[in-house]
C-alpha cells in the first residue's frame, strides 16, 4: 500500500499561485456590481465630499467607470422624484447611501433606508422619490452603462419582482359556438 497522499504528490494547491484564478479588476456577475456598490458606500470619504444639493433638479456625478458599466452618485432633495422610467438595455444596482427614498413599481411602494440594495433587469420600471423630510443620497451601478433613460407617462404605482410570480389565473373557458351553417 502507498503511503503518499494525494496532497504530498500533488503538493498543496493554494502554494500553486499559477493554478488559482485572479482576482478581477472589475465585476462581471450580478453578485459583484452588488458588492463594488456595497463596498463604495461603506468608503463614505470618497463618495461624501463630492455630495451637492439642488432644489431645482435631482444632482448626479459621475463617481467611476469600468470596461463596460457606469457609477452615479445622486442626491435627492424633499419631494425630488425620478418619474416612471426604465433604464433600457441596462441592468442596474441602486445602494441608499444616507436619508430614505421611495421606491414605487408594479410589484408595490417600498421604504429605501442606507444599505437598501435594489438590482434590476433591463426594461424594469419604476420611479424612485424622495417622500422624506431629510436629503437622501444614492449610489447606481449600470450594466451596459446608461445609454437611455424611457420615460413612462402612466405613474408606476405599485415592477421588479422580488419573488416568484404568482401563477396566471385561468380565465373561464366557454364552449365553442356554433354557426348558423353547422
Amino acid at each position: 500500500m502507498n503511503s503518499d497522499s494525494d496532497l504530498q504528490i500533488a503538493g498543496d494547491l493554494l502554494e500553486v499561485p499559477h493554478l488559482l484564478q485572479p482576482a478581477r479588476e472589475h465585476p462581471s456577475t450580478v453578485a459583484e456590481f452588488a458588492g463594488l456598490a456595497r463596498a463604495l458606500a461603506a468608503d463614505r470619504a470618497q463618495w461624501a465630499p463630492l455630495v451637492q444639493y439642488d432644489a431645482t433638479s435631482r444632482w448626479y456625478h459621475r463617481l467611476r467607470t469600468g470596461p463596460g458599466y457606469e457609477v452615479w452618485l445622486l442626491s435627492w432633495v424633499p419631494g425630488q422624484s425620478s418619474g416612471s422610467h426604465d433604464h433600457g438595455r441596462s441592468s442596474g444596482v441602486l445602494t441608499v447611501l444616507a436619508g430614505e427614498l421611495t421606491e414605487r413599481s408594479e410589484s408595490g411602494s417600498r421604504a429605501l433606508t442606507p444599505g437598501a440594495q435594489r438590482v434590476f433587469a433591463p426594461g424594469y420600471v419604476h420611479e424612485v422619490v424622495n417622500d422624506a423630510i431629510e436629503p437622501a443620497v444614492s449610489l447606481h451601478i449600470y450594466y451596459p452603462g446608461l445609454t437611455e433613460m424611457p420615460m413612462h407617462s402612466a405613474r408606476c404605482a405599485p415592477a421588479a419582482q422580488d419573488v416568484v410570480p404568482a401563477r396566471p389565473t385561468r380565465r373561464p373557458t366557454t364552449a365553442p359556438q356554433r354557426s348558423a351553417s353547422g
